[in-house]
């Protein structure tokens, strides 16, 4: 399915500046979260969000984004949807009333940064060492992430410090972040002038990734203190790798096992034969299979111990060979006259 235009997904228009765009965004960032939307298709869609913000509130991927579309942005980092937020106590918070002021000079984790790898069915099998080029926004090393000149603020006029403000939603009165701080209760005297008051600076870097033998395609490698940096001496957050396995073309991976289809012709079927089979170790020559005479298409061959190493407990899966009789499609005078004498002798 084609991806939907990012600032479509936002309900923004092309020129919108960066305060609307994250007013845009927290608010369906609050509707959609799966921590308060029950609803399965709310998590799909509070991901969609989060892509399109992270993408559209970095000026350097919004140009590109501008120019070349998703095709300019596929496989940049993008940082982790739970990092958004402070999590469920923030987010019932937000809803119900409760107010909890946040410390502007407290340590803070660093956001996990979320990429994705290739990786051919031998790779995943057996593991492999990748180097992967990371771009991914930074907290500042200037201003330590505030977007502050020299680490002064003013309090915020809007919520008189406080950081919150009390809005009325239907029959209820809640406490809200304010969007001029951020819920911070205070704003720079002036911005940082390395981040133009972000707080953030773009990083390109390479990072050794090492994928265990045994991946699947879909999993999700968790690489620990490889996200962003943490902000005034807070622990780094995680880098999160998305595994995706090519297809195999005479191989389908099914849990620990690995799927061939077995071709024979017709007199293999009926006699029996020795037949080869190409294996997935590392120097592997294949495998050498007796096939019994009769066997039927459809019937199955089993290689123990030839698998992928398994998921829950030792050893690995087996190679399934499944048989599929191949009947060829041209043949010559002569071979046609031995299959009608064949098709006599069995009387039909």
């Amino acid at each position: 399915m084609a991806k939907r235009d990012y600032y479509e997904v936002l309900g923004v228009s092309r020129d919108v500046d960066p305060k609307t765009l994250k007013s845009a965004y927290r608010k369906l960032a609050r509707e959609l979260h799966p921590d308060r939307n029950p609803d399965p298709a709310a998590e799909d869609a509070f991901k969609e969000a989060t892509e399109a913000y992270q993408v559209l509130s970095d000026p350097e991927k919004r140009s590109t984004y501008d120019r070349f579309g998703h095709a300019g942005v596929e496989g940049q980092g993008f940082i982790d949807p739970a990092d958004i937020f402070g999590g469920l106590q923030d987010m019932l918070g937000d809803f119900f009333g409760g107010f909890r002021r946040r410390r502007p000079d407290a340590p803070s984790r660093g956001a996990n940064v979320r990429t994705a790898i290739e990786l051919e069915l031998f790779e995943a099998l057996h593991g492999v060492t990748r180097e992967i080029e990371l771009r991914h926004a930074q907290p500042c090393d200037s201003c330590e992430g505030t977007g502050a000149d020299g680490g002064a603020f003013d309090s915020c006029q809007r919520c008189n410090g406080m950081g919150r403000l009390a809005v009325r939603r239907g029959a209820f009165v809640v406490q809200v972040d304010c969007p001029d701080c951020d819920g911070q209760g205070r704003t720079p005297k002036s911005p940082c002038g390395a981040c133009e008051g972000s707080g953030q600076t773009i990083s390109d870097r390479k990072v050794q990734v090492e994928i265990p033998g045994g991946v699947d395609h879909g999993d999700t490698l968790r690489v620990q203190g490889e996200g962003q940096s943490g902000i005034r001496g807070g622990p780094p957050g995680h880098l999160l790798v998305d595994l995706r396995v090519h297809p195999h073309p005479q191989f389908t991976r099914n849990g620990d096992d690995l799927v061939h289809p077995l071709h024979l012709s017709f007199p293999q079927a009926a006699l029996g034969a020795r037949v080869a089979v190409p294996g997935l170790r590392e120097s592997d020559d294949g495998y050498e299979l007796i096939v019994p005479p009769g066997i039927q298409p459809g019937e199955t061959l089993i290689i123990e111990g030839e698998g992928a190493p398994r998921r829950r407990g030792r050893g690995r899966g087996d190679v399934v060979c499944v048989v599929q009789v191949d009947v060829p499609r041209d043949l010559s005078p002569r071979a046609k006259e031995l299959i009608e004498e064949l098709a006599q002798s069995f009387g039909g």
